[in-house]
């Protein structure tokens, strides 16, 4: 399953395109005040010089990890660049994480130093333990905390030495550690600056936080492959979305359907929107697909991808007259639709989508310290997405559900055994079983039913809902938790999650 023959490392593809155009615009960024700061490549290139000599002081060397806790911010983008330049690589937690999340991240990872924002540092410090910890001004545009020392030898590292390590939920309900190689950014800017037809003179506007592989992988290796310029928000805002795409000037811009509604729901039509194309995930309804698309100047283009999948390996055509599509495959990707025996499935028939490719180059290495699940992902070859879909005659694949233990909340892939995990953590719980409910806005949001433990005096919500918020993100925190007598369960002793699903949906409360 070749896709590529030479790979080349994320590190060279950098240093190739500062040295093409050092003297263009390579990043925007507006901070949370409104004040707007830029640099060209080569400026932005000793920037990520600066940062490397704080990283090395800091006792970073090749094959070291560098943990990040970062809002979107040039740092995060300096350090994430100069980690990789080293031959290092980066962990990119939620940096709103609280100090359970962070903490697991950091001991599964072993960092030699970890960055955080000085807003959080407290949080931060009690996650850590004796890490050395390098605290961020993240609305500083002079980055003055970094070294002033330039790195004076570079290692040159191979394409498939690891250069990331993302956490995304699953079934287990231990988030699993994606492990992303130099030549799977490298794979990721060459195919998505393809697909969306990137130029120099195009310009992505950024509002999806950088930890997660949405924009890094569709937004800022696309760029640098294409020594295309980035403007980035420091966070996402309904109301000023298009407003910050007509003030830089973007032409590209990626987000998910959840945003999409927001935007509907407290934004407006803005002048002088230049946006020729937008990435978007999840589906809309037909005239909410109409209304932004008039709002944004073009049609947005729905695609389908994965952290392990390493670039969206769907995409709709820019021309494409189904919204509802998820497209076809993605020039240079390899994706079909089996059945569970591994046979392609016919044109209509529901199967899962699965992915092709070399581990390491074309797609994720593999589980952070787990080769059991991730043999377990693959199946002669094709990584096992979980999700299901149709195909037509026209190569068109749509969406047909996921696993049952996954809800996707705004975008975020969410486990429920997680969320179950950490409520059942608590000393007053006996158990507790999450289900998803739909959302206008976010799709799907967890919602909770528990079980107090008889022998001590049961939790309130609000102490459950607290105990959530110190644990886990704001997208996998429960809206709603109920309290019940029991679990209603089979014979065999399994949740008949059904009966939850009912109640969401107005019936009695389950018994």
């Amino acid at each position: 399953m070749t896709l590529l023959e030479s790979p080349l490392t994320f590190a060279s593809v950098w240093e190739a395109t500062v040295d093409r155009r050092a003297d263009s615009l390579f990043l925007i960024f507006e901070g949370s005040d409104g004040q707007v700061s830029e640099w060209t490549y080569g400026e932005f290139d000793g920037i990520v010089d600066r940062a490397a000599a704080t990283l090395v002081s800091n006792g970073v060397e090749a094959g070291s990890a560098v943990h990040m806790a970062l809002a979107n911010c040039p740092a995060f983008v300096a350090v994430w660049l100069a980690a990789i330049r080293l031959g290092a690589w980066v962990v990119t937690s939620d940096p709103m994480g609280g100090r359970v999340e962070l903490q697991g991240h950091i001991q599964r990872t072993r960092p030699a130093v970890g960055v955080c924002a000085s807003e959080r540092v407290d949080v931060y410090r009690s996650a850590c333990g004796s890490l050395r910890v390098v605290v961020i001004e993240e609305q500083d545009p002079a980055m003055t905390v970094l070294g002033d020392d330039p790195v004076r030898s570079w290692t040159v590292p191979a394409p498939t030495d690891r250069a990331a390590v993302m956490f995304t939920s699953g079934t287990t309900g231990t988030p699993k550690g994606v492990e992303v190689t130099q030549a799977n950014y490298a794979f990721a800017g060459r195919i998505m600056s393809a697909a969306a037809g990137l130029g120099e003179t195009d310009r992505q506007l950024v509002v999806l936080p950088l930890f997660h592989a949405n924009a890094q992988y569709y937004s800022f290796a696309a760029s640098i492959w294409t020594g295309a310029s980035v403007a980035l928000m420091s966070s996402f805002t309904a109301s000023g979305f298009l407003g910050q795409a007509a003030r830089h000037r973007a032409t590209t811009a990626s987000l998910f359907a959840a945003p999409m509604r927001m935007i509907l729901a407290r934004g407006g039509p803005v002048d002088d929107v230049l946006l020729r194309q937008c990435w978007f995930a999840q589906n809309l309804a037909t005239e909410q697909y109409q209304t932004i698309s008039n709002w944004l100047g073009c049609r947005p283009r729905q695609l389908y991808g994965m952290t392990e999948t390493i670039p969206a390996v769907l995409s709709c055509d820019p021309d494409e007259g189904e919204h509802s599509s998820m497209g076809r495959v993605t020039a240079g990707c390899l994706v079909d639709v089996q059945r569970p025996d591994g046979t392609t499935v016919e044109v209509g028939e529901v199967g899962e989508v699965v992915v092709g490719g070399d581990r390491g180059t074309t797609l994720f290495a593999g589980y952070l310290d787990d080769p059991d699940t991730t043999a377990a992902s693959f199946r002669n070859g094709w990584f096992l997405t979980g999700d299901r879909a149709t195909r037509d005659v026209d190569g068109r694949h749509f969406f047909d559900g996921r696993r049952s233990d996954i809800l996707k909340v705004s975008g975020e892939n969410v486990s429920v055994v997680e969320v179950e995990a950490v409520l059942a953590g608590h000393p007053a719980v006996l158990e507790a079983a999450v289900v998803g409910r739909f959302d206008e806005v976010r799709d799907e949001v967890p919602v909770a039913f528990v079980v107090a433990d008889p022998s001590v005096p049961p939790p309130t919500t609000a102490e459950l809902d607290t105990w959530c918020a110190g644990r886990l993100t704001r997208a996998k925190r429960p809206v709603r938790i109920t309290m019940l007598d029991e679990l209603p369960r089979t014979s065999v002793g399994k949740i008949r999650k059904f009966l939850l699903q009912d109640f969401n949906h107005g019936g009695e409360c389950p018994r």
